[in-house]
């Protein structure tokens, strides 16, 4: 029977850690609302992450919603953001009652194209919400001064960029906030988790609040919140994880550089060229089938004929997505479009081995 291989698998630490780790919460009986481990979490990620500020969510969705609720802005307020995401981005404006309007990406790396943006703001603009795909970040230096310019606030999605450095700076670090996913599929995870790294205080101090339902005591209520608070195994989880952190990004790069070995200079496949600058963080291995002798569908299939399950990532773009398409379909976003047709994330996990990453590269070869 052939072995499985999946887009992905979730690192664990060792069992024993996590026992160990778990047992004061176990015996203490809190598991929620903040307990020692969740405290202990955030302090250890501040550091980690060079962060000034952050909170701990149950998902990157509800992180990245509460964070765009917490800034109160207008409702039927414009939101810049990218379609060459995962519909968590678009959803968490949408269910803010903000409208987005889509700008396409650059065609190196698929993340928000600066040199587009000023020409969709509006009266109505207040922000831009743009995310960090595959780990490769955007044009940060870009859209912060057009941000500037314009007086928007720029939040990032950076569900996949934990760890990412650019220059040495952590992308915790750029925008107004940044969201870290942490659910189980991700390069660093809590099991399921979200993170929003934030600068300025008082601006998303309703953010503590609205996690909790919009308590702000026993017996006061002053927000309209939500739950959306992180447990205390999930802390745990992430404890464990970041103290092997870097090990793991380091096991997934022997299978990356294996991938760029075998796939680079291929007539009809494109691969992302990590910047000088940056620290990646292997989270996603995008490969771009453009003019190959086969499409990305047929590859697809063809690994999955071998029980090797690669994902097309993102497809379909959110404006064409069956609940947004009737609004905002027609958006002029070419880029965005020809990459969902032609982009296919190959298997990427620490646990893989070069040697699977050899059988996927000798069956696209072949």
């Amino acid at each position: 029977m052939k072995k499985v291989i999946n887009v992905t698998q979730s690192s664990m630490p060792p069992y024993e850690e996590f026992i160990d780790e778990l047992k004061p919460v176990w015996d203490s009986r809190w598991l929620s609302n903040r307990g020692n481990a969740s405290r202990k979490f955030e302090n250890m990620l501040k550091e980690y992450l060079n962060a000034k500020h952050l909170y701990l969510f149950a998902n990157g969705h509800v992180a990245l919603e509460v964070a765009l609720n917490a800034l109160y802005f207008e409702r039927g307020s414009e939101v810049i953001t990218t379609p060459y995401t995962h519909c968590s981005t678009t959803h968490s404006i949408v269910r803010n009652g903000l409208v987005p309007v889509f700008c396409d990406v650059k065609e190196d790396d698929y993340t928000i194209n600066p040199n587009l943006i000023e020409d969709l703001i509006t009266e109505k603009t207040v922000a831009i919400v743009a995310t960090h795909v595959y780990g490769f970040l955007c044009d940060v230096e870009r859209i912060k001064e057009i941000a500037k310019k314009h007086n928007l606030m720029v939040i990032y999605d950076a569900a996949h960029a934990f760890g990412v450095k650019k220059n040495g700076i952590s992308a915790a670090n750029f925008g107004d906030a940044a969201m870290f996913s942490t659910h189980a599929t991700k390069v660093f995870h809590t099991i399921e988790g979200g993170i929003i790294c934030y600068k300025d205080k008082e601006r998303f101090k309703a953010m503590s609040k609205l996690v909790n339902f919009g308590f702000t005591s026993q017996e006061d209520i002053d927000y309209v919140g939500t739950n959306a608070r992180m447990n205390e195994f999930e802390a745990v989880m992430g404890i464990c994880n970041l103290r092997h952190f870097d090990e793991e990004v380091a096991k997934r790069k022997a299978v990356g550089d294996r991938y760029y070995e075998r796939l680079s200079n291929v007539p009809g496949i494109k691969l992302m060229e990590i910047p000088s600058d940056l620290e990646w963080n292997y989270a996603y291995f995008p490969v771009i089938f453009d003019g190959y002798k086969e499409n990305r569908d047929q590859i697809k299939a063809k690994l999955e004929e071998e029980q090797i399950y690669a994902r097309k990532y993102f497809y379909p773009i959110v404006n064409k997505a069956a609940c947004y398409e009737g609004d905002y379909g027609s958006a002029h976003v070419p880029v965005a479009a020809h990459a969902a047709d032609c982009v296919l994330t190959l298997p990427m996990y620490a646990d893989m081995t070069v040697e699977e990453a050899d059988k996927i590269c000798d069956i696209i070869l072949r």
